[in-house]
């Protein structure tokens, strides 16, 4: 089987089948990936640029260990540094990158769409790893094999994302996902972080109480608060936003049972997370960090037109 497409640039444009194939292959890597020797020569003959405009640390490290796992050429490119602090545009940079013969472009970036604008001028395959606050593709895809991991489906389970909506390309990813998967999606936050469209584009349930989304959930998929993406304050200030939205180890104690915790990363603790709830045995954190290799390495092999 292959994917009905070249590019990984949203869950959007990904069919059912192509959501399988993905999962089912990451599981298959995963095994890979518990070996005593966990590098495979499927991509030997491939070579990956890792293009990030845009701060990165997991998720940059997840997609080399992914690349050298699977024992592709990579080279790595921060726009810090480079051409691009002297006036180059996103196409020459590509263009000059192409020039040296890469089948496969990486790409973070902060406006939304750039992957979307790349992938109709170049010929390499481009996989989407975040752009603005559209999609972050493979995140959504790590946290569906994490989900499916704990709870054996995603057909008709709950999922509560609770937090900065508004900003977060994780929980469009995440709902696109979701939604296509047969599973019900709910979001919870603030009234100013989550956008007035959302339950009629996207026929998620919305709630302003945390208690009431952590009540009728499976999965409590929590978001980082983006200050950076926030041009003007969309709440008091932390302190509060914790006390109001937090998730804390005696909210979860007060439920009639258990769920599972999950976040992108990083972990503002103390404010969207307490400590003693992302470190507790709720948590899926880790599972996501390890799942996040095997994953990207799914999507790498796939879109090389390896089966």
């Amino acid at each position: 089987m292959q994917l009905s497409t070249k590019h990984l640039l949203g869950i959007r444009a990904l069919t059912r089948e192509d959501i399988e194939l993905i999962l089912s292959t990451a599981e298959q890597f995963k095994d890979v990936l518990q070996r005593p020797v966990k590098k495979v020569p499927s991509l030997r003959d491939v070579t990956i640029v890792n293009l990030f405009y845009e701060n990165s640390t997991r998720t940059r490290i997840s997609f080399e260990l992914a690349e050298k796992r699977l024992s592709a050429d990579t080279i790595n490119f921060t726009a810090s540094g480079s051409s691009v602090s002297k006036g180059e545009t996103l196409l020459d940079t590509v263009n000059n990158i192409l020039s040296m013969k890469v089948d496969m472009v990486v790409m973070r970036h902060s406006a939304s769409g750039a992957p979307h604008f790349l992938a109709q001028h170049i010929p390499a395959a481009i996989v989407n790893a975040g752009d603005g606050i559209n999609e972050h593709p493979t995140q959504g895809l790590l946290d569906a094999l994490s989900m499916k991991q704990a709870l054996g489906t995603l057909e008709g389970i709950r999922v509560a994302i609770i937090g900065d909506i508004m900003h977060s390309r994780v929980a469009m990813s995440n709902i696109y996902l979701l939604k296509k998967m047969g599973a019900e999606v709910m979001v919870a936050g603030p009234p100013t972080l989550i956008p007035p469209y959302i339950q009629e584009a996207f026929g998620v349930k919305v709630v302003y109480k945390v208690r009431e989304a952590l009540e009728w959930c499976d999965v409590a998929n929590v978001l980082r608060i983006q200050l950076e993406r926030q041009s003007q304050p969309l709440f008091s200030s932390l302190r509060e936003y914790n006390l109001a939205y937090g998730v804390s180890r005696r909210l979860l104690d007060g439920l009639k049972k258990d769920i599972f915790i999950m976040h992108p990363g990083p972990i503002n603790r103390g404010v969207e997370l307490d400590s003693d709830v992302a470190d507790s045995g709720h948590s899926l954190i880790l599972q996501q960090v390890e799942n996040g290799v095997a994953v990207r390495m799914a999507v790498l092999y796939l879109l090389a037109g390896k089966n």
